[in-house]
């Protein structure tokens, strides 16, 4: 592996040294800031003692028997025993602020009163049958599924992670299509099965085997790290500070024709004259939250209809209102996919995935026999019925865009602050904060220094993601329950480490 790849690779597994709980000193109007970390909002849970193994235990038990590959966030690895909304607690009673949502998984919050009555009544009936049999669930749930979305996507397959979701998604563009060869968008990452290792475009979740084949990417259209793109470009509260000619009144983008007239040059000299799809996620999840420019999508989906393809949208992140302005990512796009993949959010953290399409799609997977033994299990159908109530009744997906406007436009001030923050982008709870050495160069912020401050957050209560193909953006993606006070810890707590890395850097600590 080299020095870059295994500085990468450690980037994303958040092995590094802890940061002490020391203060820094001295840089004018800052010394003062750097030395009182922000106080956690207040919450009324008092969870249980933990009583179990110690932390050690555990790590000995995780490094016997687990893959040891197997990621761990933070030199010390959380173990966690408690969740409520978006609160954790670890093993020694420190309470989290979960601005990562198990991954952009737990979406109303973790053990949400609802949604955990439902499980339990389900559990006291019916935990298992596979569907060759019915049961009352399955079929009330795929209708109140299929009513948030436009016809004719109205047929479900239910199935138990987005990487299965994708896969299924590729098989059948194929079989329908007839066509092999699928367009997908570097930066992306849709799984990690063999199959879906050849949609993913990062290399390093990429293992050196044969992954599937006929699987192009096209270059990504990244307005504020690639060739083309500025401030009028992204549909997002914050634009990028870089400048264009585009006219946002008017609708032209001249990033969007740029990229646009690269895609088409892929197809011409990449791919064959017929292609069974392109699939790409609304907002690039794993890449940092990379947003493109307005309109881009739909264009590029007509181009690859024009070819016989479908448009399949990745809304493993982005679906279940995250976003804020719609239930799902392409509603806001201009074009209605012919299918859509989906997982994390759709049960709360409940092993679960759909793929939707359209009747006639659905048809051809009658050539042969299709079966899934866990998936539209009927307590997935109970959490997932219960997931969707709970965004309806208590407005999530409206609490997800006022709270993610204001969380941008106050992680805009930082941007004006702090020399190291070159980006903010994202729509509702979708937010990337992208870390740089210098705004002018955008050359990515050092590993090293990524998780010094990803770690300094930890210390002070909040938990982040990190993604970016060089390591160098947060993801923050909480439940979407989350509070106005919540949002202002979380910009405090960030000022604060940022503070924190400008003193180490000028020699203060």
């Amino acid at each position: 592996m080299s020095v870059r790849m295994r500085s990468l690779f450690v980037a994303r597994i958040g092995i590094s040294r802890r940061l002490s709980s020391g203060n820094g000193g001295g840089l004018a109007g800052q010394r003062g800031k750097a030395q009182c970390a922000p106080q956690l909002p207040a919450c009324d849970i008092e969870p249980q003692k933990y009583q179990g193994r110690s932390q050690q235990e555990h790590l000995s038990l995780r490094r016997s028997h687990l893959s040891p590959f197997t990621l761990s966030y933070y030199h010390s690895p959380l173990l966690l025993h408690h969740g409520y909304m978006q609160w954790l607690w670890d093993a020694d009673g420190r309470r989290y602020l979960d601005f990562y949502g198990g991954i952009v998984t737990v979406i109303v919050g973790h053990c949400h009163p609802k949604v955990t009555a439902a499980a339990q009544q389900q559990l006291g009936h019916l935990w298992h049958t596979s569907n060759v049999y019915m049961h009352p669930g399955i079929g009330p749930y795929m209708e109140k599924l299929c009513s948030t979305l436009p016809p004719p996507l109205q047929v479900v397959f239910l199935v138990n992670s987005g990487s299965e979701a994708n896969d299924l998604a590729m098989l059948l563009a194929r079989i329908h299509t007839g066509n092999h060869s699928i367009i997908t968008l570097r930066g992306s990452y849709h799984g990690g099965t063999q199959a879906t290792m050849g949609l993913t475009s990062i290399s390093s979740w990429k293992f050196n085997v044969a992954a599937a084949s006929g699987c192009a990417p096209v270059m990504c259209p990244d307005v504020y790290r690639g060739l083309w793109g500025g401030s009028k470009c992204r549909d997002s509260p914050v634009q990028t500070t870089r400048s264009c000619n585009c006219h946002s009144d008017t609708g032209e983008c001249q990033a969007r024709e740029a990229y646009l007239s690269e895609f088409r040059e892929l197809l011409l000299s990449a791919a064959p004259l017929r292609l069974a799809g392109f699939i790409a996620e609304p907002i690039q999840g794993v890449n940092g939250v990379v947003q493109y420019p307005r309109g881009f999508l739909s264009e590029a989906a007509n181009i690859v209809r024009a070819r016989g393809g479908l448009y399949i949208s990745d809304e493993v992140q982005t679906g279940f209102g995250r976003l804020g302005s719609h239930f799902w990512g392409f509603q806001s796009l201009g074009v209605t996919p012919d299918i859509i993949t989906t997982a994390k959010g759709i049960a709360n953290g409940f092993p679960m995935g759909a793929v939707v399409t359209t009747p006639d799609i659905a048809a051809c997977m009658g050539e042969a026999l299709s079966f899934n033994t866990f998936g539209g299990g009927p307590l997935a159908c109970a959490i997932g019925s219960a997931v969707l109530q709970v965004i309806d009744e208590e407005g999530l997906m409206q609490n997800a865009e006022a709270r993610g406007t204001d969380l941008m436009l106050q992680l805009s001030d930082l941007r004006k602050e702090f020399e190291v923050v070159g980006d903010v982008r994202g729509k509702g709870l979708m937010v990337g904060l992208e870390l740089v050495r210098s705004k002018e160069s955008r050359e990515p912020l050092p590993p090293t220094d990524m998780r010094r401050i990803w770690e300094d957050c930890k210390e002070m209560g909040l938990l982040l993601g990190i993604g970016g193909i060089f390591g160098q953006t947060f993801r923050l993606k909480p439940p979407m329950c989350i509070s106005q006070e919540d949002v202002d810890f979380a910009v405090a707590v960030l000022r604060l480490a940022l503070q924190r890395h400008t003193l180490r850097k000028s020699g203060e600590v």
